[in-house]
């Protein structure tokens, strides 16, 4: 029987925990060759090196695109990954997520008539003022097998006339990851390393451009976190382009003077995922910890003013609240013991043998 040969594509943090689940399905079938390509849109080892050695990623091929504008580091990516193709000659390609490396890649697959499937496709925001919305729509558009984690994402793809042929409603693979890595996490000792207990802080994660980038973004938010410090410890595993920018923008020692702030440097995924299996609430401007905390059963409260995951609203355990104080202040203050939450269909830790069966039934046709 024919070999399949499909080369995987990760670029930033959460791409590792997406992609390391079909990494270890793949490995469980013989017809199936598996290559994976790290762009380097993440390049430093605490946003990437440790994900590699922590979810058992192995060898890979490293195109080190590194940082820049995102039309530069787009470029970058397509230029050194074509070369990867053109030597590799894979049957598919396999993208996850919305970042610079999923469009990229995605876009000289493409060009070169080799099938891509796309992994949490559908997902939109409705949003065009985020680089991630744009990277969603048109890597959607030129993908061949769309793999779905909920039903708003298969509404989106029809109402774009995506034919039904080419879409899958599977799961969120991300929650391979966390069912398969919590057992580990809770080994893990990063809660006494930091001085914290078990429901007494609250985990912090900032980084989105419509946060960071703006001084009276930061403004705000600062002022919150000033508040929320008065009632709660705050943990923040501080991103390097969120530090980067707060120093900037001269925020950076506004945050440092909190008390009641503990400030880390970026942690890997399992000292990350202890942290949130406790954490009181979760306070992120991430898409994918609100889904880990919509599975968790953790409070989150996004600092967004729009989702692209409303699941984990109608479902889960998640509030958008903006940057607004009042309300978000207003609903710390009033958390229950217990938050009612119902998980979403098909995010049972099994994404990833669903989509290795629809790709090898797909090449053998």
């Amino acid at each position: 029987m024919k070999k399949i040969k499909i080369l995987s594509v990760v670029g930033a943090r959460p791409n590792f925990m997406k992609i390391a689940p079909l990494l270890r399905e793949f490995r469980k079938h013989k017809r199936i060759e598996s290559v994976l390509v790290h762009t380097g849109q993440h390049y430093s080892c605490s946003m990437s090196d440790i994900f590699i050695k922590e979810l058992k990623i192995g060898r890979h091929i490293a195109l080190k695109a590194g940082p820049g504008e995102p039309i530069e580091q787009v470029k970058k990516i397509m230029g050194r990954f074509r070369k990867v193709l053109v030597k590799e000659r894979p049957d598919i390609v396999v993208v996850v997520g919305d970042v610079n490396s999923t469009l990229a890649c995605a876009l000289v697959s493409a060009s070169l008539g080799i099938k891509v499937a796309h992994v949490e496709a559908g997902l939109r925001s409705f949003d065009f003022s985020m680089p991630e919305e744009i990277n969603r729509k048109f890597t959607d558009a030129i993908s061949d097998y769309l793999f779905v984690t909920e039903p708003s994402g298969l509404k989106n793809l029809r109402d774009e006339a995506i034919p039904d042929e080419r879409i899958f409603f599977v799961g969120n693979i991300m929650i391979d990851s966390l069912v398969s890595s919590i057992k580990a996490a809770r080994k893990k000792n990063t809660l006494s390393l930091l001085g914290v207990k078990r429901r007494e802080y609250a985990l912090l994660t900032l980084h989105r451009p419509s946060n960071v980038d703006n001084a009276n973004s930061l403004s705000r938010i600062v002022n919150i976190l000033k508040k929320i410090a008065k009632m709660t410890t705050i943990v923040y595993p501080a991103h390097p382009r969120a530090v980067k920018m707060l120093k900037a923008l001269g925020y950076w020692e506004n945050l440092k003077r909190i008390n009641n702030i503990i400030i880390t440097r970026p942690l890997g995924y399992l000292d990350f995922l202890r942290l949130m299996i406790d954490a009181k609430f979760v306070l992120t401007d991430s898409g994918g910890i609100q889904e880990e905390t919509t599975y968790l059963g953790i409070p989150c409260f996004t600092i967004r003013k729009n989702t692209e995951r409303p699941v984990t609203i109608t479902q889960g355990t998640n509030t958008l609240v903006g940057d607004n104080q009042k309300l978000l202040i207003s609903l710390i203050s009033r958390l229950p013991r217990r938050i009612k939450r119902k998980i979403p269909k098909l995010w049972d830790g099994k994404t990833a043998r669903r989509i290795t069966a629809i790709l090898m039934r797909a090449a053998s046709g």
